[in-house]
């Protein structure tokens, strides 16, 4: 734990300016979030406190809405709104408006009929009421009710990582993949210290606009009309202060220009409007990829590169090429065979590629780059106390012990029909537990002894770390995993400069580059995007 802390301690210069920077983006993309959340759900829940049959149904779907899961929304957002901040304000507004709108039904359906009774004897138009009375009095509950969505909001847009919008999240994606509890704890802090000061600020808010006659008596100050009126008007430039952040920092994190600032480049490149969008997934392997190649590109032409890392698997990073929200991103040739194509599984390298790269370009229009090198193929590995425990030294050794052993795997690999369930289904593995897992913390879980079988890739960093056994494969089960770059065809075909660019990494890396890449970032704690420029520099692909 003393490690962790001094580890954190020394990280925090170095990070602080890109710390900042998504610091900024989270509180603006849950500041607008939240003001969007207010200003369509006060209303609403004015609008229903009238109509008791309305009311349960609406809220009732607000209730509903707020049941989705956070991942399982965002992919359900993403053919509406693409990948990024769009669909990480979306996410969080759909959380946001619920406690807003049940705390404004629940507050103004709370006030005493005879208070009501008493406005319309002396004469009080329903529009009067309405601002007199009734909100006055519901005033506290709606605050509450944003105090507690603002709250909630800033952790449950650290998902949005996931979805290309970084933020904070994307500290603790980088962290989670790397094992780097110091960097983990940074984005978690950061996140922490903006959920308290919002609430902070929202409290003092609530308290000068909170009229006294419905405070506690302890809390009543018999304030003069004065100081009442001060911390009135600080209140509203406060509220300001908010919105205009909000609303500044979104504009500014979507606006075009806000691409040259992305973190990563190197040297100074041309001013142009010409955009790139690199894409990955969400593990260390897939965010190096995506930085040779973005810093490849910044390097040698005139493009504006933007990163949208971390995206949430390869099905994501797919349909956010066909959206063009991203450009290109790096993928396996046997999950687009099987999981993106559709196509039955093949144990032939070649026949995989001809068939992913013709199916890429006739259905989709997308080129596939000729191989990077390496296979970064499944294996399914074990501690070396459990290798000689069960006798396992080969796939079928693991098969044959499977219903003694527990395996922690990919969410992915429980799924694709290439894993788990024709391992069931042909060899009649029956593991004694399966535990779906994040990419990360499936190691996390082995060293734990929380599992005993793990699906690992042969090019992962955390294999020599941890000291695990991989199974050889004598089944030949797993299909070719060769990595590939997908591009936009009709980008490459109009710019054949780009394309020879991109062609520079084919062949390039092989399966104990990878692995040390891995591993800097893995196990030295290294940025993903300082050892993909290290890379770039030692294949003579840089000039500088």
């Amino acid at each position: 734990m003393h490690d962790t802390l001094m580890d954190y301690l020394r990280i925090y210069p170095e990070k602080w300016d890109e710390l900042t920077e998504e610091f900024l983006r989270h509180l603006s993309m849950t500041g607008l979030s939240v003001i969007l959340a207010l200003l369509l759900a006060v209303p609403l829940g004015i609008a229903i406190t009238h109509r008791k049959k309305l009311a349960s149904v609406i809220i009732g779907i607000a209730n509903v809405m707020q049941s989705i899961p956070c991942m399982a929304l965002l992919g359900l957002g993403i053919p509406f709104f693409g990948i990024g901040e769009k669909l990480a304000v979306f996410m969080v507004f759909v959380y946001a408006f619920l406690p807003i709108l049940k705390n404004t039904y629940t507050g103004i359906a709370s006030i005493s009929p005879q208070s009501l009774e008493v406005a319309r004897g002396i004469g009080m138009t329903r529009v009067q009421q309405l601002f007199r009375i009734e909100l006055p009095m519901a005033f506290p509950y709606i605050m509450s009710g944003i105090r507690i969505a603002a709250v909630a909001a800033v952790g449950t847009m650290t998902i949005a990582a996931f979805a290309g919008a970084n933020g904070l999240g994307w500290f603790i994606v980088l962290g989670m993949n790397s094992r780097n509890y110091p960097m983990i704890l940074m984005g978690a802090v950061a996140s922490s210290v903006m959920a308290l000061g919002l609430d902070f600020l929202l409290g003092l808010v609530e308290r000068a606009l909170t009229s006294e006659g419905l405070l506690p008596p302890s809390q009543i100050r018999n304030l003069s009309k004065t100081v009442r009126q001060r911390r009135k008007t600080m209140a509203f430039l406060l509220c300001a202060a908010m919105v205009f952040v909000s609303l500044f920092g979104y504009i500014k994190s979507i606006a075009p220009a806000a691409a040259s600032g992305e973190a990563g480049q190197t040297g100074e490149a041309p001013v142009s409007d010409r955009k790139l969008v690199v894409g990955s997934s969400n593990f260390t392997e897939s965010i190096l990829l995506g930085n040779l190649y973005a810093e490849l590109i910044e390097a040698n032409t005139d493009y504006q590169v933007e990163r949208k890392f971390g995206l949430s698997g390869a099905a994501v990073c797919f349909d956010a090429l066909q959206n063009g929200d991203i450009d290109m991103f790096v993928e396996y040739t046997g999950t687009a065979l099987m999981n993106l194509l559709g196509q039955p599984m093949d144990t032939d390298k070649d026949r995989v590629y001809q068939t992913v790269h013709k199916l890429m370009l006739e259905n989709y229009n997308i080129a596939t780059s000729n191989p990077l090198g390496f296979n970064n193929t499944y294996v399914m590995s074990v501690k070396p106390e459990v290798a000689q425990k069960y006798g396992l030294e080969k796939l079928s050794d693991l098969i044959r012990q499977s219903p003694k052993l527990r395996l922690g795997c990919t969410v992915e690999f429980i799924q694709r029909e290439d894993c788990l369930p024709l391992l069931e289904q042909k060899y009649q593995a029956n593991f004694k537990s399966v535990s779906g897992l994040d990419a990360s913390l499936r190691y996390d879980a082995i060293e734990a002894d929380e599992v005993d079988v793990i699906d690992a890739f042969s090019t992962d960093g955390l294999l020599a770390k941890l000291n695990l056994t991989p199974l050889e494969d004598d089944l030949s089960f797993f299909p070719p995993y060769y990595a590939v770059n997908f591009a936009d065809n009709q980008l490459l075909s109009s710019d054949k400069e780009l394309a020879a660019l991109l062609s520079k990494l084919d062949g390039k890396i092989d399966e104990q580059k990878m692995a040390s890449m891995n591993a800097a970032v893995d196990i030295d704690g290294k940025d993903p995007a300082d050892v993909a420029h290290n890379f770039l520099k030692e294949e003579g692909l840089l000039t500088d």
